[in-house]
């Protein structure tokens, strides 16, 4: 496992188009990468991508509403257009988050989440489990390899 680049950083408006993952807790790990692939193969259909080559998982942690239950897998977009069938879109407002960049196996993001909230209260910040939380794939055509950044909504004390 290899984490570094721990920091907080503001992050704009994200748009994103995909799918989105709704199973109960234990299956999310089998799931999610199932959607990932799907994603990629009907990549080309979305319009307005930002970067193709990077997909971004979106959820909120805290059990809020059915509605906003899940996990959603999708890409950037500059702005929302026609949306392909099966898939949905999401709008995440500006927020500050906690950043780290991750490398290895998928089910060792876990011990990083621990390590950034460790991090984050240490350095006077308290996480936002109301809001959302991003993971930005660099790599995810293995489901258990991965690259990823993954940002943690977090707010001052």
């Amino acid at each position: 496992m290899i984490m570094r680049d721990m920091k907080v950083k503001k992050i704009g408006e994200l748009k994103l188009v995909g799918f989105r993952v709704v199973s109960p807790g234990d299956q999310y790990i089998i799931e999610i990468p199932k959607a990932a692939a799907k994603l990629k193969e009907r990549v080309d259909e979305i319009q307005h991508l930002v970067n193709k080559q990077v997909q971004l998982g979106a959820f909120i942690a805290e059990d809020i509403t059915a509605d906003l239950d899940g996990y959603w897998v999708g890409m950037e977009v500059e702005k929302i257009g026609a949306i392909p069938p099966g898939m949905v879109s999401l709008t995440i407002p500006p927020q500050t988050y906690v950043s780290v960049f991750y490398q290895g196996l998928n089910h060792g993001i876990k011990d990083a989440y621990r390590d950034m909230h460790e991090w984050a209260e240490m350095n006077g910040y308290t996480r936002r489990r109301d809001l959302w939380h991003v993971e930005r794939f660099f790599r995810f055509d293995s489901g258990e390899q991965v690259e990823v950044e993954l940002l943690d909504t977090v707010e001052s004390k």
